[in-house]
């Protein structure tokens, strides 16, 4: 009922006319002007707000009214409640040209908040930013009067950094820097008070306030943080809450330039760590410049927080925010060392210890990014520390040595985490973007990332397509010659695999474990997944680590068990994304591979083109893209033709390959036609042309028989065309076979007028193949002139443009057709 009515309210504020909202306005400007607006004025003040943000299109108030809004917010009479709306009224009408705000001497931080965000929403005016952050800095930099607060003022100045860093000259964020450092260190440990309601029952004598607690309810003994707890909060306990919410984005604008990876070889930044390392004590914090003093209080912090996330909280959403709190403290430790290498093996030593109480722990998974980002980053530095501690300090230090150890961070985050939460969504998202963002420091510093992508491919199984656009990000970090032929394999097996995990998921279930008999066939797919039969290849399938080694022919018995979830939901999106992957991966793989490699992949093409999951559109889009692509290959690598001989005439010399796959049987067909020639390679000879020809006129000869009363099976008129064509040019080449060809091509007449014919094949297809027939036979009248139309020179044949294989021949061709065409009566066949 509420949300319809909701609906209702929101349509009639879109539709809401120019004319309507003027008088609208003015009545509520009427309301305005009264000696004090109370709760009617404020139910009118909603409804404009209302109309004007509802609206795709900005609505536009006249000036009168503008400068009515303007003035009620800045009235100190006006209760706190019209001032609010009058503020957003006005963020909704920016960019305003009537706007006469300044936020130059107010000095109520409540209004200078609201002010200033009305200011801040006028566009990007660079000037008016910077105004709006020297007034707040100022403000924040002098002492308040009595009832005033300055975190009213923090939510500004952290707009003002997204608008404009560049609006605050280098003394304000000084003055800010030591203000956080401040915020975040020195908050009372004592609960605020609460504020009497005035009722008649409210009791003039105030409890003294307690200590602020943990969140496992013991009294805090350290200083305060956001994950400490109270019943009310003091003034400067707030301001610690939110200068945490912002040091992030502090740091990263003016905690200083740093390296992203410092160079180990740099020994300055080396000498500082092993200084740090050694000593934990350092010069009084008050001595410090401000930007290295708010560094110290911000990793003080970080560290407090962590050590407080070891804490069993007594609610859920405080279990919550110490995961929060855990991920934002690691990330900003990260940035802090970034800009100061005299941290890093203090923050490693401290990381190492938290990723070993937290790894066991599945709830904490999204807190191992942030570490292993951690670890990426100063992977350099560290790995030098390491070289100085093994050198000169093992003997002082033996036991920190561990701390750098970064390759079991590494290898548990992906060994374990996608193996065990796949399904998470979000953690998903963020486990491939991070993979993404690092691709190039994992490629240079740790084997573990390419020896897992059968696990990074669960991923994207189970979250496809949301996650296809970071897939294509990925993938080319992932493929080299080594990983390209299991890549190929997982690609096309990826419907099976999201089936696979559907099973395991389904089988962990308590009420779907049931005892398995191994003397009996499983007859569902939970059965199988506990069947000894079938163990070994769910666990190939679900392997975590690359197996390149194991044969895809183990798949196939698991591929049709599988088949009852072809039609699940998941499997059809996941089965949507892998045409687009296929032709990425070709695209890449074209960048590297050589002879060798190609002939690989063009023979596992021919293989696999029917042994896919059994979804018809996801065959078809699958065998589309794989024919595609085998032309592609063979054009890089010619000579596969001649080298690959064997496989290739045992594909074309298959007639079922026309029905179940043609596109992939008429490239090949066109392949061998096209590149079948010593002008590709020098060991072409032509008793290779020649067993080519035979092979592919049994298999013309086959297409085209008509045997009585036997119906005509429907092959596709493409495939018998491209079939022609490629005898054709085998015959160019080896002219004896020349009166073979022609007698064959001059007898298409007849099998296409025969009645079992014209039944399967519409006109318009009888008469492309004819038309092709006799433009193949009337070249062939001229031997000559068939061999340079057919067996160009390799560089024309690689600059001219490459048509598709249904596509008429060379206008060479027609050419000639048009020169030989028959006197009127001839009838061929």
């Amino acid at each position: 009922m509420f949300s319809a009515a909701a609906e209702s309210f929101l349509r009639q504020a879109r539709e809401a006319q120019p004319e309507e909202l003027q008088r609208f306005a003015a009545r509520v400007a009427a309301q305005l002007q009264g000696p004090e607006p109370g709760p009617e004025a404020a139910a009118c003040l909603q409804r404009l707000h209302l109309v004007v943000a509802a609206s795709k299109y900005p609505r536009r108030l006249d000036g009168e009214i503008v400068g009515l809004l303007q003035k009620v917010l800045c009235s100190s009479k006006c209760p706190e409640q019209i001032q609010l709306l009058c503020a957003a009224i006005l963020r909704e009408m920016s960019p305003c040209n009537d706007l006469s705000l300044s936020c130059d001497n107010i000095q109520d931080t409540k209004l200078l908040s609201l002010v200033s965000s009305v200011l801040l929403a006028q566009g990007d005016k660079k000037a008016e930013v910077a105004a709006v952050g020297q007034r707040i800095v100022k403000v924040l930099e002098g002492r308040l009067p009595e009832g005033q607060s300055s975190r009213y003022l923090l939510p500004v100045l952290s707009n003002v950094i997204s608008l404009s860093p560049e609006a605050l000259t280098e003394e304000q964020t000084n003055v800010v820097s030591k203000k956080m450092a401040d915020w975040l260190r020195y908050a009372s440990i004592q609960q605020g008070v609460a504020q009497p309601s005035g009722g008649f029952f409210s009791n003039p004598r105030t409890r003294q306030p307690g200590p602020v607690t943990e969140v496992d309810g013991a009294i805090a003994t350290d200083f305060f943080t956001v994950l400490s707890l109270g019943q009310y909060y003091t003034e400067d306990q707030w301001l610690n809450m939110q200068a945490f919410s912002m040091l992030r984005k502090w740091l990263l604008c003016y905690g200083g330039k740093g390296s992203n990876a410092p160079n180990s070889g740099n020994r300055s930044e080396m000498d500082e760590s092993v200084m740090s390392m050694v000593s934990t004590t350092s010069t009084s914090s008050h001595l410090l410049p401000p930007k290295k003093r708010l560094r110290e209080k911000a990793f003080e912090y970080c560290q407090r927080l962590i050590e407080q996330s070891n804490r069993q909280a007594l609610k859920k959403a405080d279990g919550d925010l110490q995961k929060a709190c855990l991920i934002e403290a690691v990330t900003i430790m990260d940035i802090i060392c970034k800009q100061d290498s005299s941290y890093v093996y203090r923050a490693a030593a401290f990381l190492k210890v938290l990723h070993s109480r937290i790894s066991g722990d599945a709830t904490y998974a999204r807190a191992l990014l942030p570490i292993a980002q951690f670890f990426l980053n100063h992977e350099p530095l560290l790995a030098g520390l390491l070289g100085e501690l093994c050198s000169g300090m093992c003997c002082i230090l033996p036991g920190e040595m561990a701390a750098v150890d970064s390759d079991a961070i590494y290898k548990h985050l992906f060994t374990d985490i996608p193996a065990q939460l796949f399904h998470n969504a979000s953690l998903a998202f963020e486990f491939v973007l991070f993979c993404k963002e690092n691709s190039q420091l994992f490629a240079e510093t740790s084997s573990i990332f390419r020896q897992s992508f059968p696990n990074l491919f669960k991923f994207l199984a189970w979250n496809s397509p949301p996650l296809i656009s970071e897939f294509v990000d990925l993938l080319p970090f992932l493929l080299d010659a080594g990983t390209a032929v299991e890549i190929f394999h997982l690609l096309l097996d990826l419907p099976c695999l999201t089936a696979a995990l559907d099973v395991q998921m389904r089988s962990t279930s308590a009420s779907e474990k049931a005892s398995c008999d191994p003397a009996v066939k499983p007859a569902t797919c939970l059965e199988a997944f506990r069947h000894p039969l079938y163990k070994s290849t769910f666990q190939y399938l679900l392997r975590i680590e690359s197996a390149p080694e194991d044969p895809p022919e183990r798949l196939i018995p698991l591929r049709q068990l599988l088949g009852s979830l072809a039609s699940s939901p998941r499997v059809v999106q996941c089965a949507d994304t892998v045409p687009v992957l296929l032709e990425l991966f070709f695209s890449v793989v074209a960048e590297f591979a050589d002879g060798p490699l190609i002939n690989q992949l063009v023979v596992l093409l021919l293989q696999r083109s029917d042994q896919l999951y059994e979804i018809p559109a996801f065959k078809d889009d699958v065998h589309r893209v794989l024919s595609s692509q085998l032309v592609m290959l063979c054009r890089l690598h010619p000579a596969l033709i001649v080298e690959l001989s064997k496989e290739l005439l045992e594909f074309s010399g298959t007639v079922s390959n026309i029905q179940n796959k043609e596109a992939v049987f008429t490239h090949m067909v066109w392949a061998i036609g096209e590149y079948m020639s010593v002008s590709y390679d020098k060991r072409c000879t032509v008793e290779q042309i020649n067993r080519f020809f035979e092979t592919l006129e049994a298999v013309l000869f086959e297409v085209t028989q008509v045997r009585p009363l036997a119906s005509i099976p429907s092959y596709a008129p493409r495939a018998i065309t491209v079939l022609m064509t490629a005898l054709t040019k085998l015959a160019a080449r080896s002219q004896d076979l020349i009166p073979r060809v022609s007698l064959f091509l001059s007898k298409m007449r007849t099998f296409l007028q025969s009645p079992a014919v014209t039944s399967v094949y519409c006109e318009e297809d009888r008469e492309e193949i004819l038309t092709r027939a006799t433009e193949l036979m009337n070249l062939l009248k001229m031997p000559s002139v068939a061999q340079f139309v057919f067996t160009p020179s390799v560089d024309a044949a690689r600059s001219r443009f490459q048509k598709e294989v249904n596509d008429t021949l060379p206008s060479a061709l027609r050419i000639v057709t048009r020169l030989l065409e028959p006197a009127p009566g001839f009838v061929p066949g």
